[in-house]
């Protein structure tokens, strides 16, 4: 039995780390994937993961598939698509550490996995399945992965969900609110941004909308808002908790939101999902534990290959 498998794009982040002697920029290729990260931070905290995705056969899908197995990632779920080469992202970081996107995807492999190539007793065998809504851009993933929540959610698997909305995958933002949408009606737990839960909602007010979300879709037992610099929320049917953001020097933001759902996600594993169980201090507790990874994965490049163990949150945690 797995505590975790997370399906979605694995990638190949190129990140910028200064200039060449000519003064040309240079990149350096990183393993990434928002389902990929999250998986990595956990099984460094010593959780049982496996991913379900599909890389290109060529020098970086064999990277990326190393990559995972050298973090302890199981990916007997991963295919090789012998057509379609593996998706790339070229990063681009802001004076705040802050980044964008440019995606090679059109395609790409991840979003070629198709329903015939995923392992239904895989899924079966997890206490949680984790899925993001870039498995929903284009076919033939989008089908693919609702196929594999109506598995979970059938043989009573735990679901979380990060929308990570990027808008530039999108052909249509009126299509990408609706397949989020669809998305949360699978989810116990949801993670968000605040540019996501506006999005979602049309509500500019957090509160307000945290409150509409979750009474629109009563499965959300749980609503994570990563506000970045700032620190993070979580609401509950009987919590609404804010805790302020560890101040760093961040020098590459890649990853963040995925660490601080990762912390969450494996906070929830320690007390078996049990979130009506929860009180505000363990809320409290819990924000700060993922709001310390995710503080520490920004002052590094990188995202899978930086995450930090639980020795070194306790460690920083304990300078504040």
């Amino acid at each position: 039995m797995y505590d975790i498998i997370a399906l979605g794009e694995l990638l190949i982040d190129f990140t910028p780390i200064g200039k060449s002697d000519r003064g040309n920029n240079v990149f350096e290729q990183n393993p990434g994937g928002a389902p990929a990260n999250l998986l990595a931070y956990l099984s460094k905290l010593h959780t049982k993961t496996a991913f379900i995705g599909k890389v290109g056969n060529d020098s970086f899908g064999e990277f990326l598939k190393n990559t995972l197995k050298e973090k302890g990632i199981d990916t007997i779920g991963i295919k090789v698509d012998k057509d379609i080469n593996t998706t790339l992202a070229f990063v681009h970081i802001d004076e705040t550490g802050d980044r964008s996107f440019s995606f090679y995807r059109k395609p790409g492999a991840d979003i070629n996995l198709s329903i015939e190539e995923l392992d239904y007793d895989l899924i079966k065998n997890t206490k949680i399945f984790h899925f993001g809504s870039l498995s929903f851009t284009d076919s033939p993933i989008r089908e693919t992965t609702l196929k594999a929540l109506e598995i979970a959610k059938d043989n009573g698997v735990f679901i979380t969900y990060d929308p990570n909305l990027r808008t530039n995958l999108w052909n249509d933002l009126d299509e990408a609110k609706a397949m989020i949408i669809k998305g949360l009606e699978y989810a116990s737990v949801v993670k968000v941004s605040e540019e996501e839960l506006e999005f979602i909602t049309n509500e500019k007010d957090i509160k307000t909308a945290s409150t509409k979300l979750m009474r629109e879709f009563s499965n959300i037992k749980m609503l994570c808002i990563s506000l970045g610099s700032e620190g993070s929320i979580i609401k509950t049917d009987k919590y609404y908790e804010f805790v302020k953001a560890y101040k760093v020097q961040a020098i590459d933001t890649t990853g963040a939101g995925d660490t601080f759902f990762g912390g969450i996600i494996y906070k929830l594993i320690e007390i078996n999902m049990r979130i009506e169980e929860l009180s505000k201090e363990d809320i409290i507790d819990m924000l700060a534990f993922a709001n310390a990874g995710a503080a520490i994965v920004t002052t590094r490049y990188g995202s899978i290959s930086i995450m930090p163990s639980e020795e070194e949150i306790s460690e920083f945690r304990g300078l504040f």
